[in-house]
């Protein structure tokens, strides 16, 4: 495992072809102040331009995945919420969202706040067992941001979305599951051993077929079929131009495993 330099915040190391990046204010519970969103936004920019990683997970060290904002941020200069979140949230959660590399969640504890929008953003998640995402912002006066309403609402749909925000409850990992909001429920001390392995079985696959595959999911989302369809199209002649096909038409001919090196 080779480590990376971020920053104070932010953590991260690479392990094979997959990074982990991992939110690291564990006394604050990983709550995003000036540093944490500089840092973590460092470290996002570091793993899509190293050309060796093809799967991320994101995680969080200590008890919490994130607390969300630190309502106590001394650092910040600027009183503006909204070009806070325009400026410095908005880019890097659109970033793991547009990402040619999947994002995994390992989400540990308790995922509040702008924290559950990160946890939402990723494009698989593995939750411990007694990790919960929580729409804290009602009970403070704010509504949610990040993101969380689109993800939510494409999800769950309106009524159940619009109840989740505005009761402020947190929701169990279990729930989470059978609402769809996660991919697996795993115990605890397992968590970040079994985000790992779904990292890892990602980035053994086609690189471009998997970042094309991302793209048309995320498509579809705000897409009809009459769009849906000639883009799939499109990105399924250039999977098909590709080195990787033949590869992997290869393999599949010759009963081996394929190695693709994303041409």
């Amino acid at each position: 495992m080779l480590p990376e330099e971020p920053g104070q915040t932010v953590s991260v190391e690479i392990q094979d072809a997959v990074a982990i990046v991992t939110l690291d204010r564990p006394d604050a519970q990983n709550a995003f102040n000036t540093a944490l969103r500089g840092d973590l936004s460092q470290a996002i920019r570091a793993v899509e331009e190293n050309t060796a990683v093809r799967a991320v997970v994101l995680t969080g060290r200590g008890r919490n995945f994130s607390a969300g904002a630190d309502l106590n941020d001394r650092d910040r200069k600027d009183p503006s919420v909204e070009r806070m979140l325009n400026e410095e949230y908005t880019p890097m959660l659109l970033a793991i969202m547009r990402s040619a590399k999947p994002w995994v969640g390992a989400i540990n504890g308790a995922a509040a706040g702008i924290g559950s929008s990160f946890a939402l953003a990723c494009d698989l998640s593995v939750m411990g067992e007694s990790a919960c995402l929580y729409q804290a912002f009602v009970a403070i006066g704010l509504i949610p941001d990040g993101g969380a309403s689109w993800h939510l609402v494409r999800t769950l749909g309106f009524k159940r979305a619009f109840e989740m925000m505005i009761a402020g409850e947190r929701i169990s990992a279990e729930r989470c599951l059978a609402l769809g909001l996660t991919n697996r429920v795993v115990p605890d001390a397992l968590l970040l051993d079994q985000g790992l392995a779904l990292a890892r079985q990602l980035a053994v696959k086609a690189p471009l077929a998997v970042a094309r595959t991302k793209a048309a999911v995320r498509f579809s989302a705000d897409h009809p079929i009459e769009a849906v369809m000639p883009f799939e199209a499109r990105l399924q002649q250039a999977c098909t131009d590709s080195e990787d096909f033949k590869e992997g038409v290869a393999a599949f001919r010759a009963k081996r495993a394929a190695t693709f090196l994303g041409l």
